[in-house]
């Protein structure tokens, strides 16, 4: 079990519709990352924008993004997750993957569609939270609209780690701000937002304001950047429980299930 876990999030300009292009961009920006970093994450729909033109853009989960993942997260010896448009037995995801450095991976279908974009008309929303284990830590990736539901992220299970990948829009990023501190808050773990910058082909604006939170809503990262960034970082697991310990709030959570 590693005490420590070095990170490194990538806040872009994502190119629209153009996984070439944006692969390119995050290959050159991973090649900069230290070699101490063990994760790397990259945006929602890091290869395309949030886009709804999923007939033209879908991949196979087996395909040239899921082999560039795997080829960088071998190169870095360091895990890497992000979500990607995916095409799997007629239907549409927005799939996040977590590639281990041996190449084995996880998956996580976002959930909460976004319906103000109809997200929902085109991609189905995924049934079950995945929590990854790596390293010791448990960590607890999350897409975009999940985070306006803080039910779906409730730490039930003691995760160490939660992470949002997002195309989150300026208009709203008061919210992105607000909720993301609240949810390393309640959930008492390390929380991470991962946005993009930019504009995108429908020409909705986004100015990032990535940002990393330790488990009493400290900001761990600079507040509000709205350029192209990245950030390194490394989060302290012991330092974590022994807050929990200390303040003991998990321990008063309530007991429920979720009903599909």
């Amino acid at each position: 079990m590693s005490e420590k876990l070095n990170i490194a999030f990538i806040q872009p300009d994502l190119k629209w519709e153009d996984a070439e292009a944006n692969r390119k961009l995050f290959s050159e920006k991973i090649n900069e990352i230290s070699n101490e970093v063990e994760l790397i994450i990259l945006p929602e729909m890091f290869t395309t924008g949030f886009s709804m033109n999923a007939e033209n853009l879908a991949e196979e989960t087996e395909a040239e993004t899921l082999a560039w993942l795997r080829e960088n997260a071998r190169i870095k010896d360091s895990a890497i997750t992000g979500s990607v448009i995916i095409t799997e037995n007629g239907k549409y995801y927005n799939r996040l993957f977590f590639v281990f450095p041996d190449g084995s991976y996880k998956l996580y279908d976002k959930r909460h569609t976004f319906t103000l974009a109809k997200e929902d008309e085109t991609y189905t929303g995924g049934k079950e939270r995945l929590i990854v284990d790596y390293k010791g830590w448990k960590i607890c990736p999350l897409v975009c609209y999940d985070l306006r539901f803080p039910v779906w992220a409730r730490n039930t299970v003691d995760y160490d780690l939660l992470i949002y990948v997002a195309n989150w829009p300026q208009k709203r990023v008061e919210a992105w701000d607000a909720l993301l501190k609240a949810r390393a808050i309640e959930n008492m773990a390390y929380c991470v937002g991962l946005n993009r910058t930019g504009k995108d082909g429908d020409g909705y604006v986004y100015n990032g304001h990535s940002i990393a939170y330790d488990s009493l809503g400290k900001p761990l990262t600079e507040l509000n950047r709205e350029d192209e960034f990245t950030a390194e970082l490394s989060l302290d697991r012991q330092s974590m429980l022994e807050t929990r310990s200390k303040m003991k709030f998990l321990q008063d959570r309530d007991k429920f299930s979720l009903d599909e």
